[in-house]
């Protein structure tokens, strides 16, 4: 078993960053948005990175990236945090094609909730997957994650309207703020 750490996305994450995202463009087209070419490069990836770092400063956000022996192999991260009576953040994730079925994802995942919960002090993680998305539900339940709920047409990729399940945990967190 690969040993798999996190840490914060860094500027100089871009170039690793656009190699796996164009290499997995195709494969991936199903689960994500369309995006322009400019995204696949890595001026794409340094404006993306930029503006994630921008999100993490105002406290809006954890941006990381997943590492196996050194090298980027995906991205891990919590989105759209709400403080006051809420304490909550949104999960997201993936990991390159390459490195798929070997644990890091779920690794990955173990790694940030307890930076959202030790860290950041939430109460509460949300996330989405697409209902024919059963690796990312097998990771999400692995983590004491629930659905709660279904979604319908709440996500367009790949030429489609998507149904989607919302998952949530709760987290001990701290006091609201």
């Amino acid at each position: 078993m690969s040993p798999t750490s996190i840490r914060l996305i860094e500027p100089s994450d871009g170039p690793a960053l656009a190699g796996l995202r164009a290499r997995d463009r195709h494969a991936y087209a199903r689960w994500l948005p369309a995006q322009p070419a400019e995204f696949y490069t890595p001026q794409g990836q340094a404006a993306v990175i930029e503006s994630l770092l921008a999100s993490h400063d105002q406290g809006l956000a954890w941006p990381g990236v997943v590492v196996c022996e050194g090298a980027v192999i995906g991205q891990v991260g919590i989105s759209s945090i709400l403080r006051g009576p809420f304490q909550k953040g949104f999960l997201g994730y993936w990991v390159s094609s390459l490195h798929q079925g070997r644990g890091h994802t779920s690794r990955a995942v173990g790694l940030v909730l307890r930076i959202a919960e030790d860290e950041l002090k939430l109460h509460r993680l949300e996330a989405h997957t697409q209902l024919e998305n059963l690796a990312s539900q097998a990771v999400l339940r692995k983590h004491g994650f629930s659905p709660w709920g279904i979604a319908h047409d709440h996500f367009y990729a790949e030429g489609a309207w998507r149904d989607e399940v919302f998952w949530e945990r709760r987290l001990t967190g701290g006091p609201a703020t």
